[in-house]
């Protein structure tokens, strides 16, 4: 049995960009059925047990997911021309307004303008065609890993499956004298439902798409809505609040609001990534004016030059966001969500990889010391690394992980000493996590909270003050999570996790009143002693350690890494986390 060598399969057939603006039908990205397929109407038989349907066996297997994240990532690219090209009526406006003036200038410019609005409106839609088509790729993916499992399942109980999906014992197998029936059930369930979740999610991606055509046709954006959420509304209110807007409504928000959308917890992760992509852009395009002078420039002197500086820092953080967002959309790695983005003072950013509204595990992965918006790329590939990792354990499942980097991070030591940053950053975390259980789509997910280093206190400090929606937490690397026992943190029993490895750094943090006694000890007989009875001492700088047995935790192994390497590819601390997120 295996594959389907031989068939006449019907290959995945992407669909490509039209103009800019338009989404054609003929985009839907259906796995079409050729002429004469097997198991379809034409009169191919239809075993027992064959598993041919609205998804074909042979078509599943032949499918690309990777050719449809492509698809989407060259529908994205179209932004940039039209985004250049909406810049360039604002550049013929500039220069035709000195020298002309009067009734025609005016009604030149409001239709100028006009077309304008009519190019911009359409960047939305643009980025709303790659979700869609990077989303149906990351499920076929996932239909496929579960094809694939059920094919092993069958070679390792003696079954054949056919070309057609098609599922019954081996005669050649040693193992056949036994009944076969109920295995041949399992793998043909197994197939089935590997079969069902690709030709949902053809439907659903081919009805989304349609709905994008018909919006091309009657205009992208209407009437803005009413209301708005009430400052400091939940989460819960908010996503009340938008699942009563229309599509059209949705898309206007998004167009003339993006600011509001894009950093609202709530709000679907589609819909602030939109929004967040075109602040994004906005924010490159402003860097551009301004190195060509376009903006006013500040008197000469100190100020100009941090001004410069500042600008030039700025625009190398973002370069290296987007950078990696679209690096990663051709890789394994699922397709990036911005969720949120602050360039003031040293940068935040909030970057999904991977839908966590349509995950069965999420991972919402809190950075420590020093970490900003220039280290974003980094510290996102963290998170890329245990999101690899739970592919391979558990190719099957759809996972995401999210890198919040939501709060001012310590800069340096002297900071880190202090809680005061973590206590800052607690609500905030809080009602994004909140905001995660209110845009999920079906069934709860399997949400984790991880902390590293000065993150850790971050997490624990926001589970102590305001309860955190998670099913797990994990520390590693930690200082102290700001409490002395597992039960402070309002979590499950059993579900908080940490490692610290054996050679982290770390290990040493004291509170600055045992600093002060070993240093007037160090110098006495007693400062040996005293260096012996530290070693064990489980208290740190917040709160006990939260891999030592007396914290209540559970505690998964680490290697020795030092205090950053928990990511690297052979530290089984990598394998402890990804098995915590996946619930195993």
């Amino acid at each position: 049995m295996t594959g389907p060598a031989g068939a006449s399969a019907a290959r995945s057939t992407p669909a490509r960009p039209g103009p800019a603006g338009t989404a054609t039908p003929g985009g839907a990205p259906t796995l079409r059925r050729e002429a004469a397929w097997p198991g379809s109407a034409s009169g191919a038989r239809t075993p027992a047990g064959d598993t041919s349907g609205p998804v074909g066996y042979a078509q599943l297997w032949a499918a690309d997911p990777g050719a449809w994240t492509r698809v989407g990532a060259a529908w994205r690219g179209v932004i940039g021309p039209v985004r250049q090209r909406a810049d360039g009526l604002d550049a013929r406006v500039a220069a035709l307004r000195p020298g002309w003036s009067g009734g025609a200038a005016g009604a030149a410019q409001g239709r100028i303008g006009a077309l304008r609005g009519a190019l911009t409106d359409v960047l939305p839609a643009l980025v709303e065609v790659d979700q869609v088509l990077a989303e149906f790729a990351a499920r076929l993916a996932t239909a496929k890993a579960r094809l694939a499992a059920a094919v092993a399942h069958a070679d390792a109980g003696g079954l054949l499956v056919d070309r057609v999906g098609a599922v019954r014992p081996d005669p050649a197998h040693p193992r056949r004298a036994a009944p076969a029936g109920q295995a041949v059930a399992q793998v043909a369930a197994e197939l089935r439902a590997a079969l069902a979740l690709a030709g949902g999610a053809d439907r659903e991606a081919a009805a989304r798409l349609g709905e994008l055509s018909t919006a091309a046709v009657t205009g992208w954006v209407s009437v803005p809505p009413g209301a708005r959420p009430a400052p400091g509304a939940g989460p819960a209110e908010v996503s009340r609040w938008w699942a009563g807007l229309t599509p059209a409504e949705r898309r206007w928000l998004v167009g003339h609001e993006p600011a509001r959308i894009g950093h609202l917890d709530g709000v679907p992760v589609a819909a602030r990534d939109q929004a967040n992509r075109l602040l994004l852009g906005e924010r490159r395009a402003g860097l551009a004016a301004a190195r060509v002078g376009l903006l006013r420039p500040l008197p000469p002197g100190p100020p100009e030059l941090a001004r410069q500086a500042r600008l030039a820092r700025l625009e190398a953080a973002l370069r290296g966001l987007d950078g990696l967002t679209e690096r990663l959309g051709e890789a394994r790695v699922p397709r990036a969500y911005l969720l949120g983005l602050d360039p003031a003072g040293d940068g935040r950013a909030v970057v999904a990889l991977g839908n966590p509204d349509r995950a069965a595990a999420v991972l919402t992965y809190v950075p420590g010391m020093t970490a900003d918006l220039a280290d974003a790329p980094g510290e996102l590939g963290r998170a890329a690394r245990v999101l690899d990792r739970c592919t391979a354990l558990g190719p099957g499942e759809e996972t995401a992980a999210v890198l919040w980097l939501d709060y001012d991070a310590p800069d340096h030591l002297l900071e880190a000493a202090r809680a005061r940053q973590a206590e800052d950053a607690g609500s905030a975390l809080h009602r994004f996590q909140e905001g995660l259980r209110a845009s999920h789509d079906g069934p709860p997910a399997r949400q984790t909270v991880l902390g590293h280093s000065y993150g850790s206190l971050v997490v624990g400090t926001a589970a102590r003050d305001h309860g955190l929606s998670a099913d797990a937490l994990v520390f590693v690397g930690s200082p102290g999570a700001g409490v002395d026992h597992a039960s402070e943190l309002r979590m499950p029993p059993g579900q908080v996790w940490a490692s610290t490895a054996p050679d982290d750094v770390i290990r040493l943090a004291r509170p600055p009143d045992e600093l002060a006694r070993r240093a007037v000890l160090a110098g006495t007989p007693l400062g040996p002693v005293a260096a012996v009875l530290d070693r064990h001492d489980p208290g740190l700088w917040f709160g006990r350690d939260p891999s030592d047995p007396g914290f209540g935790g559970r505690r998964f192994p680490s290697g020795r890494y030092g205090h950053t390497g928990y990511w690297e590819p052979d530290n089984p601390a990598l394998d402890g986390m990804a098995r915590i997120v996946l619930g195993r």
